[in-house]
């Protein structure tokens, strides 16, 4: 048997951050997840998943994730049910986590490319949002979108010994 999920979205709230009676932390989000057509208005839909995650990658989310912010969440997906105050049965489904990726920095925007910084808190066991190369380019200069081979047309002088074969 297996119960597995991995989804990619965006936040729809800041993360909310509570506390067991044991003291126990426990963050709470949810994230928006587009739908991979578009209805009859062509216009595309998105599911809202909830999301929980406990111990240290729950205070870490709380920390680090705000609304808006680009997150990949792998985890398990749960059901439970409880009683109301007006004795009806209500079922809940939400996927616990036990790794969260920050896929965008603090710093970035919406329009972030795909090779972008982000980090990544796994199983609780990782503090931070990691960091990433902040944007920059990454060869410096002019360099930026020329190939780092290319070295002007010149020939490149290699000696056999430098050769591995």
């Amino acid at each position: 048997m297996l119960n597995r999920v991995i989804l990619i979205g965006r936040l729809t709230r800041d993360p909310e951050l509570r506390y067991t009676p044991a003291g126990v932390a426990v963050t709470q989000f949810t994230i928006a997840v587009d739908r991979p057509f578009s209805n009859q208005q062509n216009q595309r839909e998105a599911d809202f998943i909830p999301v929980v995650t406990w111990r240290q990658l729950a205070e870490t989310c709380a920390n680090y994730l705000r609304k808006g912010r680009l997150t990949a969440v792998e985890g398990r997906i749960q059901v439970r049910n409880y009683d109301n105050n007006e004795g009806k049965r209500v079922y809940v489904t939400e996927v616990i986590a036990d790794n969260v990726r920050f896929l965008e920095s603090a710093n970035s925007g919406a329009n972030r490319d795909e090779f972008g910084g982000g980090g990544s808190s796994g199983g609780g066991n990782s503090g931070g949002s990691g960091g990433g190369n902040g944007g920059g380019n990454r060869y410096g200069g002019a360099r930026d979108n020329q190939d780092p081979f290319s070295d002007d047309g010149k020939p490149i002088d290699i000696s056999d010994d430098d050769l591995p074969f």
